[in-house]
């Protein structure tokens, strides 16, 4: 028997919570969830992949789509090993609300946060995960001013994580150029899983 959410008409991160709240039920089976975005969507898969778990989407036409995820305590027969980063900290994780670094002058706050970015990749250990909203967000994309030292923390282990919403929000969606995009519910288990949380901005 298959389980299904109807998701339709929920913006993210609901669809997102409820199918993980009703795979953390589950011990083994099949789940649907039924959406109408393409956010929507593309989270549960992201969700999905991040557990391990089989899954397959569906496009049911008029931008809906359900996504069938199977639950069955196995690991995907292709997914790829863990690599270990030995010059990556598991505990810390940053997080950057703001292209700019402080209060005051505009111009002052990018050089500051240029040479943040800059001495978080020249630091060892690096952080284990970056996460990025507000308009922050816009360091993530083409033409960034850390671009270059944020792809060599990315190639290094690091998880670089965007708000989806947010990137939306400045029209920033198709210019992402490093790490992943992401919703305020993975940003917000990320801070969880952190033992050592610095907020930046």
């Amino acid at each position: 028997m298959i389980r299904e959410i109807n998701a339709r008409g929920l913006a993210c991160p609901k669809p997102v919570i409820l199918t993980k709240k009703e795979l953390d039920q589950m011990t083994s089976g099949s789940l649907k969830t039924i959406v109408d975005n393409e956010t929507a969507r593309e989270n549960i898969s992201k969700l999905a992949n991040s557990m391990s778990l089989e899954f397959s989407v569906e496009d049911l036409g008029g931008n809906e789509y359900a996504i069938t995820i199977l639950k069955s305590g196995g690991v995907k027969e292709d997914q790829p090993a863990k690599i270990v980063v030995q010059n990556s900290d598991t505990g810390t994780i940053l997080i950057i609300q703001s292209d700019q670094m402080g209060k005051g002058d505009e111009e002052l706050g990018r050089i500051l946060m240029k040479s943040f970015i800059y001495t978080v990749s020249e630091t060892i250990p690096h952080p284990a995960a970056i996460l990025f909203y507000n308009s922050g967000v816009k360091l993530t994309v083409k033409d960034s001013p850390v671009l270059e030292d944020l792809q060599e923390l990315h190639e290094s282990g690091v998880e670089i994580i965007s708000c989806g919403t947010c990137l939306d929000y400045y029209n920033l969606k198709d210019s992402l150029a490093v790490g992943d995009i992401s919703n305020m519910y993975t940003i917000y288990e990320k801070m969880q899983s952190g033992t050592n949380t610095i907020t930046i901005g």
